[in-house]
């Protein structure tokens, strides 16, 4: 079954007490039993299904953990309040005294996360450059249990070879975790490289749109698999029943958008990197890429995210003040193209001296490349440039 295909009826069955082809949203706290110590159940997917509680159970949130997990290649997925539950539920899987490895160029909320709280229990982080897998090598120590990668990073758009990274963790008896929300499971597949957890910011490509909030982890191992719905249930961070169809009304048009997110994000990467007013552009489908030709073998497009440096913080300000169609906002992923500052938005939380070692400048700008007219955006971008 092809990737559109699934995205539209992997978990998309037409409900069984309507009809309905559309999934309804469950909006309920709890279900009617059917007796003392017996649960209501419903037949989903010729299972019965056992619903008690909705924090454990809700049928709009199971239809799009099918769904999520059909698009990866995964046999579980989990679905969460937002992409730092997802990863922190993720992080749950090591221990006090445990040691991890992360993409040292990693989202400034993960940074956060592992470097401000969970540090703090006992859990050891090491920030490396992944781009390099002989640096992931280097860092492993006899207690090293994960190694969490983000690739492309956010917001620079180094990408790490999956196989050699997960080659390297597997000999250690690592498990290996990667971020996928730059590139959607339409543009790359972590779990086909021997990676063994994909987390995703649903918020993002996923949803689609900019109006839901949500994280979703993704495996095959079915011991990881247990261990992440038993943490999902006890701590309570579920995907609303709303958000859940928000996704599943999202991901149908997966394909479709990421289409056009690629098809705009490698004209404007071309355009920018022909400016005279651009320092330095970072885009993986731009041969000058230091690992263009590893994305191209792992990823089924480049997506459209894209950086660029102007080289001066005023430069920065007045393009982010002069674009009229791009939004100034964070976030990433939806069908409008969003223009942001990493240094002073999604990045605040890194020191400015690792910023800076990062290539996270104050003059560096960040766009999510919409699904507009090419020619519109291009058009926005030109003009805002030309006031510098």
């Amino acid at each position: 079954m092809g990737f559109a295909t699934k995205a539209i009826h992997a978990g998309n069955e037409p409900d069984p007490t309507t009809g309905a082809v559309t999934v309804p949203i469950y909006q309920t706290s709890t279900y009617k039993q059917d007796g003392l110590l017996n649960p209501k159940s419903q037949e989903i997917d010729g299972e019965s299904k056992i619903f008690e509680y909705a924090r454990t159970q809700n049928p709009t949130r199971w239809a799009v953990e099918r769904n999520l997990a059909a698009l990866e290649g995964g046999k579980f997925a989990y679905a969460f309040s937002s992409g730092m539950s997802a990863i922190d539920s993720t992080l749950r899987l090591v221990k006090s005294g445990d040691h991890v490895i992360v993409s040292d160029n990693t989202y400034g909320g993960t940074f956060r996360l592992f470097n401000r709280v969970l540090s703090n229990y006992g859990i050891e982080f090491d920030f490396v450059d992944t781009t390099e897998a002989m640096n992931v090598e280097a860092a492993i120590k006899p207690n090293t249990k994960m190694v969490f990668v983000e690739t492309p990073t956010n917001p620079v758009m180094m990408v790490t070879d999956l196989k050699a990274v997960s080659d390297i963790a597997h000999a250690q008896g690592a498990k290996v975790v990667c971020d996928n929300t730059f590139m959607s499971p339409y543009l790359q597949r972590p779990l086909e490289h021997g990676v063994d957890i994909v987390v995703h910011s649903t918020t993002k490509y996923l949803n689609g749109h900019s109006d839901g909030v949500g994280g979703v982890v993704i495996l095959n191992n079915e011991e990881d698999a247990l261990w992440l719905a038993f943490i999902q249930n006890s701590v309570g961070a579920i995907l609303s029943p709303f958000d859940s169809w928000l996704i599943l009304r999202g991901t149908k048009t997966l394909a479709l958008r990421m289409e056009k997110h690629d098809e705009n994000g490698r004209a404007v990467a071309a355009f920018l990197a022909e400016h005279p007013k651009v320092k330095i552009v970072y885009y993986p489908g731009l041969v000058s890429h230091p690992q263009h030709e590893l994305a191209k073998r792992q990823q089924y497009g480049f997506g459209g995210m894209v950086a660029f440096d102007v080289g001066t913080v005023e430069g920065a300000k007045t393009i982010l003040e002069s674009v009229q169609l791009c939004t100034l906002a964070e976030s990433l992923g939806g069908v409008e193209t969003l223009i942001s500052h990493p240094a002073s938005m999604t990045h605040a939380s890194v020191t400015k001296e690792k910023r800076d070692k990062l290539g996270i400048t104050d003059s560096l700008v960040r766009i999510s490349v919409g699904i507009e007219d090419t020619e519109d955006l291009i058009e926005d971008i030109d003009q805002a440039l030309a006031k510098i």
